[in-house]
C-alpha cells in the first residue's frame, strides 16, 4: 500500500467546555497519526455551545483548526444570524426531520447567500442525522471525545477492480482502531466515502475505470456494493458511513454536472439508495424558491420513510446567475456553468 495514499480528512473533537487543552489534544492526535505514515488534512472541533464557539473562534481561527456549533434551533439560527454569519469559519446545520418545511426554512438559505455567500460552504439542512461524525458541516454533538473521518478514495490507486480498494480501506480501519485501542475518547471511525479534486482523490476517477463512464455506472450496482462494505466493515462506526456525492469537491462529478449528467434527481436517486444526500449542489440566485422547497420536502419525506441521513448542501458565490459560470474563490469547490434545479 502506498503510504502517501493513507489520508486523514479530519480528526475531530467534541467538547461542551473547549480550552487550550482540547486543541493540544488534536495536536498530539495529529503528531501520533503522522507517525505512523498517515497524512492528516484537518484538525476539528464542535461545541454545541453558540457563545463558546463564537468566542474560540476569535482565538484559533488564525491557527488552522476547523471549528462547529453543529445542529441550531431556528430561532436561535434566527436571533444569531449575522453574529454567526460574519464569523471566521463555524459551520452549522439546521434540522429539519421533523419540522413542517416551509417558505421560512428556504428564506433562511437565500438569506445566507445574499449576505455571506461563502458561508454557504459552511451550512447544510439534515435530516436523521447521526451524531459524532467528523465531517462538517453535517457534524453534531452527543457526547465528549473525538471521531476519525478519511479521504479514502486515494486508496484507490493501483487497484484494478472493487473488492481491491474496499479492501485496502478495511486495513486502514483497521490500522487506526489498533493505533486508538487503549484511548478512551476515541469514538469510532466514520467509514463515509469522501472524495476531492480529481485523479486519485476522485471517487468518479475510479468509477469510470470500472465501468465506463459515469452514467453507465448508475444502472450498476458499484455504489451500493461499496455502502454495504463501508457499514458492515468497518470495525468501530461511528457518523455518517455513506457514500458523499459532493457535486462541486469531486472535480470530476463537477465535469458531469456541466455535461448535465448529475441533475439533482440523479443526484436524489443516488442518494436514497447509497448516498448521504444534495452537497455541495450550485445553484443560481435567481432559482425559483418553491424548487427548493419542494427538494427539502422531498429529502425529508425519503428520509423519514427509509430512516436513512440526508441533507440538503446547496452552495452559490452570491452573484451568478443559471447559465452563468460560478465564482467561488474557494479551493475546494470546482467552478461550473450553473444549470437550473
Amino acid at each position: 500500500m502506498n503510504q502517501n495514499n493513507k489520508i486523514i480528512r479530519s480528526i475531530c473533537y467534541f467538547n461542551k467546555s473547549p480550552d487550550e487543552k482540547s486543541f493540544s489534544k488534536l495536536d498530539v492526535l495529529k503528531n501520533l497519526f503522522e507517525s505512523k505514515q498517515f497524512q492528516v488534512q484537518t484538525k476539528r472541533l464542535v461545541c454545541p455551545d453558540l457563545e463558546k464557539i463564537l468566542a474560540i473562534d476569535k482565538e484559533f481561527f488564525q491557527k488552522g483548526f476547523y471549528l462547529s456549533v453543529g445542529s441550531l434551533p431556528f430561532e436561535i439560527l434566527k436571533n444569531n444570524f449575522d453574529k454567526l454569519l460574519s464569523s471566521n469559519n463555524i459551520a452549522f446545520n439546521f434540522d429539519l426531520t421533523n419540522s413542517e418545511i416551509n417558505a421560512n426554512h428556504v428564506q433562511l438559505l437565500f438569506n445566507i447567500i445574499n449576505k455571506y455567500s461563502a458561508k454557504t460552504f459552511n451550512f447544510t439542512f439534515v435530516f436523521n442525522n447521526p451524531t459524532s461524525s467528523p465531517f462538517f458541516p453535517s457534524a453534531n454533538f452527543e457526547k465528549e471525545g473525538f471521531s476519525v473521518g478519511l479521504q479514502p478514495t486515494d486508496l484507490a490507486e493501483g487497484c484494478n477492480n472493487l473488492d481491491e480498494w474496499l479492501n485496502k480501506m478495511k486495513e486502514v480501519w483497521l490500522e487506526i482502531n489498533e493505533i486508538l485501542v487503549d484511548n478512551k475518547e476515541f469514538l469510532g471511525i466514520d467509514s463515509s466515502i469522501a472524495p476531492l479534486n480529481n485523479g486519485k482523490s476522485s471517487f468518479i476517477n475510479f468509477v469510470k475505470k470500472l465501468t465506463g463512464d459515469f452514467s453507465r455506472s448508475v444502472i450498476t450496482d458499484i455504489f451500493i456494493q461499496t455502502t454495504k462494505f463501508i457499514k458492515s466493515e468497518n470495525p468501530n462506526p461511528v457518523g455518517l458511513c455513506g457514500l458523499m456525492f459532493p457535486a462541486l469537491e469531486d472535480f470530476e462529478l463537477s465535469d458531469e454536472y456541466e455535461k448535465g449528467n448529475f441533475t439533482i434527481e440523479r443526484n436524489i436517486y443516488l442518494s436514497l439508495h447509497s448516498g448521504l444526500g444534495i452537497d455541495t449542489y450550485p445553484i443560481g440566485i435567481d432559482e425559483k424558491p418553491d424548487n427548493i422547497l419542494y427538494i427539502l420536502k422531498l429529502i425529508q419525506g425519503l428520509s423519514n420513510k427509509y430512516k436513512k441521513p440526508l441533507s440538503a448542501r446547496f452552495v452559490s458565490d452570491g452573484k451568478s446567475k443559471i447559465g452563468q459560470k460560478s465564482d467561488f474563490k474557494n479551493q475546494f469547490l470546482h467552478d461550473v456553468i450553473i444549470r437550473p434545479l
